[in-house]
């Protein structure tokens, strides 16, 4: 049934990703006077998802040539060390504070797709610059899917490893724990290979490490069988969420889960639904990708924007006709989805996420506190997604050190204003200081708007990842400004 999973459910908030790149940069007043942020980019300059990193940049350039991906990787590390450049790697450039550009630097981005699978054995190699569809596409012939990915296709595979996204496949940790090794360029310009007992140091920083150790070229990663899902939808009190999610974690019978909270002010984050997704019999159709149903359920999705009555209804439809009319679907053709479906195409506002881990015994005291914070402030909620996430000893800038955690991910639209920039940062700080005296954590890749104490309290071992990184790089010479921010700063 692709119209129900691919229509009423994706426009009813199922993608969680960024939304696609912008060029967007200077500050100009509008007719209200309020400091809107313009178009601009051009030559030289670099943005990302959120429209709010307009960023100089030396040079950009992208490879794509597989056998020359090495030499390339040199030459550009060569030239940057002698002229005192930083140099940065990336794919889709997906995140949302600078953490893939390199100021005044070298920004280079991979697109030079391979997939090498091995039915047998249940991996596939892979280059760095492949993207996820062009993973799930090469798999399926084969009966496989990515054991653990993002859950949008458009993403690079190797920037998954990089920023140690998860995804909302039971019960894994971060798509890293199912990276067997990883080839990299160090700043020196060697190439090594780095796995959990080869330079293994060096593997368990690099994974959720930013680019920051090294430069990936290719991946050894796991795969898993593809197989047809039916879902199954419960509705509860927000309260009742967490031990309902648990109970699910680990049990072969449920490989893919997820949950929603109500976003309408009037009953905000009062009600939840679990959707869990188990093996049936039938026959596996190809993958697939967005249809045009798909396509014209955006502007559903898109009219909650100041629009209360819209959320309750958008909320009914998640609950209600979709849950009721929504079919199997194989599990590569349910993370076959681009961000581009629910893009707002409008220049003077922009999508930015956040997301927060707890443990699930502190879920309802997180609900709590977003109950009390999000409402305070004027920016228009427009999602969220819980997702179960296990533990991860591996990343040494892990976000689940303790245990599992129940991943919140929230979707928020913004104005492109100073003004709502200001209020994002109020609000962020205030979210970011309640988790943590929850024993929980935030994610890296989104706006910058942590304190450095919060950092560090959040992620403690940055003094070891920063010793170990001007231990290998001691020129500094692959940053970025997740770098320059947090890590940089740290004394070791």
């Amino acid at each position: 049934m692709s119209f129900t999973r691919r229509s009423l459910l994706f426009a009813a908030g199922a993608a969680a990703g960024a939304i696609a790149t912008r060029q967007l940069g200077s500050q100009n007043p509008s007719a209200d006077g309020v400091a809107m942020i313009a178009p601009k980019g051009g030559a030289g300059v670099l943005n990302d998802a959120s429209g709010l990193s307009e960023t100089p940049v030396f040079r950009h350039i992208t490879l794509t040539d597989r056998g020359t991906v090495v030499d390339a990787l040199r030459r550009e590390l060569a030239e940057a060390r002698a002229a005192g450049r930083p140099v940065n790697l990336g794919a889709a450039r997906h995140s949302m504070g600078g953490q893939a550009i390199p100021r005044d630097g070298h920004a280079i981005t991979f697109d030079a797709p391979l997939v090498e699978a091995d039915a047998a054995a249940r991996t596939y190699r892979v280059q760095a610059g492949t993207r996820w569809h062009q993973v799930i596409a090469a798999l399926d012939p084969l009966g496989l899917s990515p054991k653990v990915m993002q859950s949008n296709a458009d993403f690079g595979v190797a920037a998954t490893f990089s920023v140690g996204a998860h995804g909302w496949p039971m019960p894994f940790g971060p798509m890293g724990a199912t990276v067997r090794s990883i080839q990299m360029v160090l700043a020196d310009g060697q190439l090594v290979t780095a796995s959990r007992r080869e330079n293994a140091e060096l593997f368990r920083a690099a994974m959720g490490g930013y680019g920051l150790i090294g430069l990936i070229t290719e991946m050894e990663v796991e795969a898993e069988a593809n197989m047809l899902l039916q879902p199954d939808f419960a509705m509860m009190p927000a309260g009742d969420f967490a031990p309902a999610f648990a109970a699910h974690a680990g049990q072969g019978e449920v490989p893919m889960a997820y949950g929603r909270l109500n976003v309408d002010r009037a009953g905000f984050f009062a009600d939840a639904m679990l959707v869990t997704w188990r093996p049936v019999a039938g026959e596996i159709p190809p993958v697939a990708g967005s249809g045009f149903l798909s396509r014209a359920a955006r502007p559903i999705f898109r009219a909650q924007v100041g629009n209360e009555w819209v959320k309750r209804r958008r909320w009914g439809i998640e609950t209600g006709i979709g849950a009721w009319l929504a079919g199997p679907a194989s599990r590569s053709n349910l993370m076959n989805e681009p961000v581009v479906t629910l893009d707002d195409h409008d220049a003077t506002r922009t999508d930015i996420l956040h997301e927060y881990f707890v443990a699930p015994e502190a879920f309802p005291a997180f609900v709590a506190a977003c109950r009390e914070i999000i409402p305070q402030s004027f920016q228009e909620m427009m999602n969220i997604t819980l997702r179960w996430v296990a533990q991860d000893g591996d990343a040494v800038l892990s976000y689940a050190p303790a245990g599992p955690r129940i991943a919140s991910v929230m979707l928020f639209s913004q104005e492109m204003s100073a003004r709502a920039e200001a209020d994002m940062a109020r609000m962020t700080e205030a979210l970011i200081e309640a988790v943590l005296a929850l024993g929980g954590s935030y994610y890296l890749p989104y706006r910058p708007h942590a304190r450095p104490d919060q950092f560090l309290r959040c992620y403690a071992r940055a003094p070891e990842f920063a010793a170990l990184k001007r231990q290998v790089d001691p020129g500094f010479l692959l940053r970025n400004a997740l770098w320059d921010r947090y890590i940089a700063p740290i004394e070791v």
